[in-house]
């Protein structure tokens, strides 16, 4: 008689690991070991500078961790709509500043390691240019519901409001959204 084959457990989901990151740094770093690469990429789309994303993508996981148990699962257990939602607010507040946003890396007391490599870029209003492109391929209806509900944090009410539309609306779009990200993420194709 064979041995059983030894199985694997699953891989917890996203926001797992950020339940157990309140307690459990691993937990956290295992989630920034999924997304880093891809958060990276999305800021150096954007910049162009290498270090300035690191920089970004340093400020995007220390906000990050920072907001961790405020975090909300709104995408089936993904954290990715969330970390990409921080970073494009991370982005946003160093073109408004017109520098690289480090509030969050100072408070854990991150700055040294930030300033220890050359001299950083300037952001740039083009830095911005398609900074939402986490939703392209989404029918306007639901990216818009999405940004507003996910990323920009709006209730359902509000972004009822704005989109001139019923809350229920708004959690339908939101919910085909979510869906329709998460099988894209789960696809790999996350861009």
């Amino acid at each position: 008689m064979e041995a059983p084959s030894p199985t694997t457990a699953p891989e917890p989901a996203d926001a797992e690991l950020l339940r157990r990151a309140r307690g459990d740094p691993a937990a956290f770093r295992a989630l920034y070991d999924r997304y880093a690469e891809r958060v990276h990429r999305y800021h150096l789309r954007r910049c162009g500078d290498p270090h300035a994303a690191q920089d970004l993508t340093a400020e995007t996981f220390a906000r990050a961790w920072i907001a961790r148990t405020r975090f909300r699962d709104r995408a089936g257990g993904s954290a990715g709509p969330w970390l990409f939602g921080i970073a494009r607010n991370v982005l946003s507040a160093s073109v408004r500043s017109r520098r690289l946003e480090r509030a969050a890396c100072e408070r854990l007391g991150l700055r040294d390691r930030l300033d220890r490599g050359p001299a950083r870029a300037v952001p740039e209003d083009s830095w911005l240019d398609g900074a939402d492109e986490l939703l392209d391929g989404l029918p306007p209806g639901q990216a818009d519901a999405v940004r507003l509900h996910v990323i920009d944090d709006l209730d359902y009410d509000d972004a009822a409001e704005r989109l001139e539309t019923t809350p229920q609306a708004v959690r339908a779009r939101v919910s085909r959204g979510l869906r329709a990200l998460r099988l894209r993420h789960d696809d790999g194709g996350a861009r």
